[in-house]
């Protein structure tokens, strides 16, 4: 299939749901990711700054770019003059880093608190307590320049739907806790980004606002 036939898709997908269709462009080339652009895609996710910083100069400047991997607080400065969100704050650090930086580039950097739900140790994240802890502290409400607008999380990878529906509904859970408890400043629950190619289905179903989609829309990665 076509990427504008996969991108039919997805939106016929998520017509009647409160879900948002980030395409992942993880190393595919400029051209693909025009072709869909020109299908009405301006939503995009890089898992690298590099990438990420080649990409937005190269493509048109009315796209909305998301980081979603791993970012090092060493390359923080070189999104952070237009990065639309950041789903991957894994530490205080590099919340800290964010918020330093997006001082420097005179904005409110957007953010998602990337939360440890899988099985897996090799994935990063917050625990559900040092999230809260962070959110109740001193040094998160003095960050003036920075927003966390929700929650990120990456599932087990792993053929067991349950063991994945239960990741994804804890994660759920501790979004509407947070929500419900914790009313800071540079805090507005309203994103729970969740659910990738392999189990978007499942993340919809729980409750996901964000899903991040590549191979599915592209294809294997080059």
């Amino acid at each position: 299939m076509s990427v504008k036939k996969n991108l039919e898709y997805f939106n016929n997908k998520l017509k009647n749901t409160d879900c948002t269709l980030i395409a992942v462009t993880k190393t595919h080339a400029p051209e693909l990711i025009m072709e869909a652009y020109k299908a009405g895609c301006k939503i995009y996710g890089e898992n690298k700054v590099q990438e990420l910083v080649t990409k937005h100069e190269a493509m048109p400047k009315d796209i909305e770019w998301h980081m979603i991997g791993h970012l090092q607080s060493n390359k923080v400065k070189l999104i952070t003059p237009f990065i639309y969100l950041i789903h991957s704050v894994d530490s205080t650090s590099l919340l800290k880093e964010i918020n330093k930086q997006g001082q420097k580039a005179g904005r409110k950097i957007n953010c998602l608190l990337q939360i440890h739900i899988a099985a897996e140790e090799t994935k990063f994240g917050f625990s559900e307590k040092e999230a809260m802890a962070l959110i109740d502290s001193n040094e998160f409400s003095g960050m003036t320049n920075i927003s966390i607008i929700g929650l990120m999380g990456m599932a087990t990878n792993t053929d067991d739907k349950e063991q994945i529906r239960k990741e994804f509904r804890g994660l759920k859970k501790i979004f509407e806790r947070i929500k419900e408890d914790y009313h800071v400043q540079n805090l507005a629950m309203k994103e729970l980004s969740m659910g990738m190619s392999s189990d978007y289905d499942i993340a919809i179903e729980e409750g996901s606002t964000m899903i991040r989609v590549g191979s599915a829309i592209f294809g294997k990665r080059e």
